[in-house]
């Protein structure tokens, strides 16, 4: 999977850099993410390789903003990936890396702090996701087999965003409880 291959879906409506950094965060943050210096670069190469145009178009709140449109070949090529079959490849955890070598710290309340600040987090970012799946029930119903193929579609993935990080966050208690544990002989509980 690539970043040009997500900006190609995002863009099946006209937007700006600004507003796919927007529907970044708002809509697939959960399995991908972006910055804004990623994503000019990738719709200059999109837009030279003739699968986008773009056009300036006056903004709201100060200079006129470069508002990109998907061509046809922008089209085809979006279709070709989604039927290409599932890109499986290495998720990264950089989380994980740092926990695989936190006994360079030589301090296991580093690591319970370490893992409390990753289970904040994660919760956090969960929650949001609930938030969302909770404005999505109220305005469709929460069965997500009647919505439209694109509602279902968007759903089914908010969904792996809520169960893997759900999942995360019950790993995080098992490892914080492990780590009590491993403390519990050397320290009183606090």
């Amino acid at each position: 999977m690539s970043l040009e291959h997500i900006l190609l879906g995002l863009l099946q409506q006209p937007a700006s850099g600004y507003d796919l950094k927007d529907a970044f965060n708002e809509t697939v943050a959960h399995f991908w993410s972006a910055e804004l210096s990623q994503i000019y670069p990738t719709l200059k190469r999109l837009e030279e390789r003739e699968l986008l145009r773009s056009r300036l178009e006056p903004s709201p709140k100060g200079p006129d903003r470069r508002v990109y449109t998907l061509t046809g070949e922008g089209r085809a090529e979006l279709r070709r990936w989604v039927r290409g079959g599932p890109v499986v490849g290495a998720e990264r955890f950089a989380y994980l890396a740092q926990l695989y070598f936190m006994s360079a710290a030589d301090d296991l309340r580093e690591t319970r702090a370490f893992m409390m600040d990753l289970r904040d987090h994660l919760a956090s970012r969960l929650a949001e996701l609930r938030t969302i799946e909770g404005k999505i029930f109220a305005v469709h119903g929460d069965q997500p087999d009647r919505y439209s193929d694109d509602g279902f579609h968007r759903f089914a993935t908010l969904r792996m965003g809520i169960d893997s990080i759900g999942a995360k966050v019950t790993w995080c208690d098992l490892t914080l409880a492990a780590i009590d544990r491993r403390l519990a002989p050397s320290e009183p509980a606090p």
